[in-house]
């Protein structure tokens, strides 16, 4: 029988480890044996290294798409390994930086490939990955916001849903995710970090700049509405799964998340993190944000509470909310529906634009 923190990682998280790219049997397989949490970033890194060797038998055939897809099969086993995984830091900043290798890897062989942006912010560099559809032409640009446990290498999948739909795509991670979270801790005023990507995106020539778009997930789902609120340039914003007020879904929240809110943030200790997750709240911030925004949210939500979603859509002055009544957390069960609907909406929203 696996322990507490292990049975709650799969009851919680199964949904989105499928959505974002792993293989269901991956899935099954890996978490089948595992007793202690203590186990779980080396059974996924062993799951990653199996999917790494097919890549690298791949490229010595020279099949590029074949060994491209094995290493972001490989990307999202190591992400996962160490997502909310704190047990051991120096290793789990190993694993960290094998996702983020092991993703460049797939994306130099696939098409689109990305281009990695490395953006001076307050004493540090946040890093980005920018991706836009393979024909030459100026396209609008969509920003991909992680939540709190998400990185850009969770990402691949997700961007193809905006790419397939004829926008540019820049996952970033901002104060507190991924590469810049190993310097930065989270930032309530996350639209700071938006405003000083955009500035340093003015002068491409293939980014529409007239058309902005923001999308995020979970805390994301935060983000984005703040950066809204602050940035003209962006000019539609969708939340997925996100919170009104952090600090009020804090009693709530799964152990890992808490402690991973911790950690993320440069708290102390849980009550620090409790006080700090109280800063994150869009009271009074959403009748600032005058473009479309679309809410989208689950009402099974174990996470945040379903009327957090409906708080949003009603203080925003012009937003649109989705609840899908079979919906958990950020949707995930349910890709198929949320997706599509977000990718044509803000393709939609940002061909009006400008």
């Amino acid at each position: 029988m696996p322990d507490e923190r292990t049975a709650d990682a799969i009851a919680h998280w199964a949904p989105r480890f499928i959505a974002q790219g792993v293989d269901y049997n991956d899935f099954v397989r890996t978490t089948a044996s595992l007793e202690r949490w203590e186990q779980w970033l080396d059974a996924w890194v062993a799951t990653g290294d199996m999917h790494t060797q097919q890549a690298v038998e791949a490229e010595r055939w020279r099949r590029k798409l074949t060994a491209g897809e094995a290493y972001v099969r490989a990307a999202l086993c190591y992400h996962f390994a160490k997502f909310v995984w704190l047990v051991d830091l120096a290793k789990r900043k190993v694993t960290a930086e094998r996702a983020v290798r092991t993703l460049y890897a797939a994306l130099s062989l696939l098409d689109p490939n990305a281009q990695r942006l490395e953006i001076p912010f307050s004493r540090v560099t946040m890093v980005g990955n920018l991706r836009r559809p393979s024909p030459a032409g100026r396209y609008p640009l969509v920003l991909l916001l992680p939540g709190l446990d998400s990185t850009k290498e969770e990402f691949f999948h997700w961007e193809n849903v905006f790419l397939t739909r004829g926008m540019a795509t820049l996952s970033l991670d901002g104060p507190g995710q991924g590469e810049t979270g190993e310097r930065m801790s989270i930032r309530p005023d996350y639209e700071a970090a938006v405003t000083v990507v955009l500035d340093a995106l003015r002068d491409r020539p293939a980014l529409d700049l007239r058309r902005i778009g923001a999308v995020g997930v979970s805390l994301g789902g935060y983000y984005a509405p703040r950066a809204a609120a602050f940035e003209l340039g962006v000019k539609a914003v969708a939340a997925i799964g996100g919170p009104y007020d952090f600090g009020e879904c804090w009693p709530q929240l799964p152990s890992l998340t808490r402690e991973a809110f911790v950690h993320y943030s440069g708290a102390r200790d849980d009550k620090e993190g409790q006080a700090k997750a109280a800063q994150l709240s869009l009271a009074g911030i959403l009748p600032k944000v005058r473009v479309p925004l679309l809410v989208v949210f689950g009402k099974q939500d174990r996470l945040i509470p379903y009327r957090q979603a409906e708080r949003v859509a009603a203080e925003a002055p012009n937003a649109t909310l989705v609840m899908y009544p079979e919906g958990n957390h950020a949707c995930n069960n349910i890709p198929y529906k949320y997706r599509p609907l977000v990718g044509d909406w803000m393709a939609e929203q940002l061909r009006n634009a400008g």
